[in-house]
């Protein structure tokens, strides 16, 4: 049996086999609608546009991006360029194919890589950075360490750019699969390691992974962010998903789901915009 030190010690191998089994299943699940995404769908959700604003014109740095959905929105949405990163090189392949079939190779680029070394593909030169660093949808929980991450996104902002991300709240991570007890702290006080049968986009798709996680509050991102010389902007906490990803789930009249005893009594998603500041040297 491995031991759960060696687990934590090899996340990145482990979380990369596990994102790497999921593609097959997501490219084919309604839950992407990939078939409609080619037929012209934007994949994101009006939680982050309402942050995003207009983004003609605008360079974008998309972490964690999975199969590249979400950055090939981006780039249909007018952004001048967008950079998607992400640790599945099966994910990065498929995010490749899809912006050769939606004629978006010229203005999207992506990267195959753990996040903490982005800088070993991608430079920090002052006339390289981004106007957005952007993140969504089950991101932060995959990061050991949130203080790095804070850091790696202030060093590829442009003074004044703006940080923005939407995220299932950590609330969520407290309760066991099925939202019927609370199996885990609210706090980052141990790495959390499952067993995962199946995917949130296939519950019946034949893989089995274990995977490595953390659990990060919401005050430990936001601290992290202003102590890494970004200044909130927009704080906002919703009671909905706008997926059906969540076991004991149950969709609203307006079309969001919520989980089945809990409806409007947990927070399930929040979202924030953080600008960098320019008068502080040492960022």
């Amino acid at each position: 049996m491995t031991d759960k030190n060696d687990s934590v010690a090899n996340f990145v191998n482990i979380n990369k086999c596990l994102w790497n089994d999921k593609v097959y299943y997501h490219v084919i699940s309604p839950m992407y609608d990939v078939p409609g995404f080619l037929a012209g769908a934007d994949s994101l959700n009006h939680i982050e546009t309402d942050l995003l604003g207009n983004i003609q014109g605008q360079r974008i740095l998309h972490l964690q991006c999975h199969f590249g959905l979400d950055s090939l929105s981006l780039a249909r949405r007018g952004a001048k360029h967008v950079t998607g990163v992400d640790l599945s090189d099966r994910a990065i392949e498929q995010a490749q194919e899809l912006a050769e079939t939606t004629n978006l190779t010229a203005s999207t680029r992506f990267i195959c890589c753990n996040i903490y070394d982005l800088q070993k593909y991608l430079s920090c030169d002052p006339d390289q950075l981004f106007d957005i660093v952007f993140t969504s949808y089950g991101v932060t929980g995959w990061l050991p360490n949130i203080n790095e991450w804070a850091s790696l996104i202030s060093q590829y902002l442009k003074p004044n750019g703006s940080f923005i991300i939407a995220e299932f709240h950590p609330v969520l991570s407290m309760f066991n699969d099925e939202f019927t007890l609370l199996t885990e702290s609210y706090f980052n006080q141990k790495a959390i390691i499952w067993q995962c049968n199946g995917s949130y986009a296939d519950r019946s798709a034949p893989i089995s992974n274990s995977s490595v996680e953390w659990n990060h509050s919401l005050s430990d991102v936001v601290q992290a962010l202003i102590d890494h010389g970004l200044r909130i902007n927009i704080l906002r906490e919703f009671d909905y998903s706008p997926y059906d990803c969540f076991l004991n789930s149950v969709k609203t009249h307006d079309g969001f789901y919520q989980i089945k005893g809990l409806e409007k009594k947990i927070p399930m998603v929040y979202a924030l915009k953080a600008t960098k500041n320019v008068e502080d040297k040492q960022f």
